[in-house]
């Protein structure tokens, strides 16, 4: 180990202080700060002045992409190597993390236009046995409260050993390659109590999205990626996303990404780039890159990969918090000058991203930070949203 304001190594894994993170990203963030030359419009100073401030307040670096109508703008600034000062690239693919909710939602909504399960059946009904134990009922608890999150089923990621095990160096360093499967996920889950009775109110928890790829699985005989791959991934052309499974590597181009795994925004900064994400799964593992998430957004609320009535369900919304709302793996936000936009977000170590479009599809915006612990990305929203 070596002092000074250096980067450090300590037992192979890559430390770098607080302070040269901050420092080398606010110094590269003008040098850095760029818009794509081409299909470009105007109107975006002050997204572009919301992604320069999230760099000066101490993000390593920022993609962000917006798809307007038929005309596309984009903009990085920071790094994506605070070891080299490698800038960010408006092609980077990252981990989109709970993103991925809104593909598993629209696979599960197809088959329900296909008539092959109802959103009112039971999760016992497909996967029997599996939701018990310390309260847990599945034969209480239907399809559409594992997608909106009111099955009060407990979320596998406040668990206190998953938090020492993924949210410290010594753990995070130990786990990090280990897969881990949906059952050894559930069995943790349910060795919790619920978090209500089912329906009765709200609490985002990640082992719903796992079950709903489970159950995925159950109905169609294949993995939920294959069928992600093949309802939404082929037919959209989206060639930058991907379903990794066990796959602990990003795809060129890609930033490194950069945590500070306790989830303070003080204390050293890591480099937790390679992560087996199957500790996700069907909640949180997929990639991809601005590019395609726009399209993929864009084609969800334009009615592309939902008939009318599966669709109408995805954004029949329980309340969260104010200006605030959740559908089916759909979020909506109503932002201060009135515009309310639908889409998701996602954080994973190293990687907060989020997706966002209008009502009718046509304005999109999709970004990323390639760190985990700092940062505002709701400005990037307003400011390109709301002219903010």
């Amino acid at each position: 180990m070596t002092g000074g304001n250096g980067d450090m190594k300590r037992h192979g894994r890559t430390i770098l202080t607080a302070a040269t993170a901050v420092a080398l990203s606010a110094a590269l963030a003008g040098p850095a700060l760029a818009a794509a030359p081409a299909h470009t419009s105007g109107g975006h100073d002050g997204t572009r002045q919301a992604v320069r401030a999230a760099v000066v307040g101490g993000v390593p670096g920022v993609v962000a992409r917006v798809q307007r109508g038929h005309g596309t703008w984009a903009a990085t600034a920071g790094v994506g190597n605070l070891e080299t000062g490698k800038p960010r690239s408006t092609r980077d693919h990252y981990r989109v993390a709970s993103i991925t909710k809104t593909f598993v939602a629209t696979v599960v909504l197809q088959l329900e236009a296909e008539g092959r399960l109802s959103l009112d059946d039971t999760v016992e009904k497909w996967l029997p046995g599996v939701v018990h134990g310390n309260g847990h009922d599945g034969s209480r608890i239907t399809l559409r409260q594992l997608l909106n999150h009111t099955s009060g089923i407990f979320d596998v990621t406040a668990d206190e050993d998953v938090q020492r095990a993924y949210f410290t160096e010594d753990g995070f360093y130990r786990v990090r390659y280990d897969t881990v499967t949906p059952e050894r996920i559930l069995g943790i889950a349910m060795s919790h109590e619920p978090d209500f009775e089912p329906g009765t109110s709200w609490n985002y928890s990640n082992t719903n999205y796992v079950l709903a790829g489970m159950l995925i699985e159950k109905v169609t005989g294949h993995p939920y990626g294959d069928e992600i791959r093949r309802r939404i991934i082929n037919p959209l052309h989206l060639e930058e996303t991907s379903v990794p499974g066990t796959r602990a590597t990003l795809p060129r181009p890609s930033s490194r990404a950069y945590s500070k795994l306790a989830r303070t925004a003080t204390g050293p900064t890591y480099d937790v780039t390679e992560l087996n994400p199957s500790i996700a799964g069907a909640s949180g593992e997929m990639i991809s890159d601005s590019a395609d998430l726009n399209r993929f957004y864009s084609a969800l609320l334009r009615g592309r990969l939902l008939p009318p009535e599966q669709l109408k369900e995805m954004r029949t919304t329980v309340p969260t918090k104010e200006n605030e709302a959740y559908g089916l793996g759909l979020r909506s936000y109503e932002l201060s000058c009135g515009t309310t936009v639908w889409g998701h977000g996602g954080d994973i170590h190293g990687s907060h991203s989020k997706a966002l479009t209008t009502a009718d599809g046509r304005h999109s915006l999709a970004l990323n930070f390639n760190g985990d612990w700092t940062g505002d990305s709701d400005a990037i929203v307003e400011a390109e949203f709301c002219g903010k």
